[in-house]
């Protein structure tokens, strides 16, 4: 005959069974929305990868602009400030003549 004992570890083991199958769906679930959520979070990754990309050749066009219009202005204070020093040296040298 069956003791009350073993009745109670049976019943105690189908309960943990049933359980332990539970969770493993669960966590089978689980795992199914990390994979979508990572396949989503690639995406994005990927098109902010193709937006800078698209958005580096212009900034680069510009700075390089920017680098040389300081350039240029400043290559024209230099020449404007070379042709002032020599045309006052023109006219000190033809007052004292």
């Amino acid at each position: 005959m069956v003791d009350p004992v073993q009745i109670i570890l049976l019943i105690v083991i189908i309960i943990l069974t049933i359980l332990l199958v539970v969770l493993g769906i669960q966590i089978f679930f689980i795992l199914q929305e990390l994979k979508g959520t990572i396949k989503k979070a690639n995406k994005i990754l990927d098109n902010a990868d193709s937006i800078t990309e698209n958005i580096e050749g212009p900034l680069a066009f510009i700075s390089s602009l920017v680098l040389g219009v300081k350039a240029g202005s400043f290559m024209t204070v230099a020449k404007f400030v070379k042709n002032f020093m020599s045309r006052e040296k023109e006219t000190d040298e033809k007052k004292h003549r």
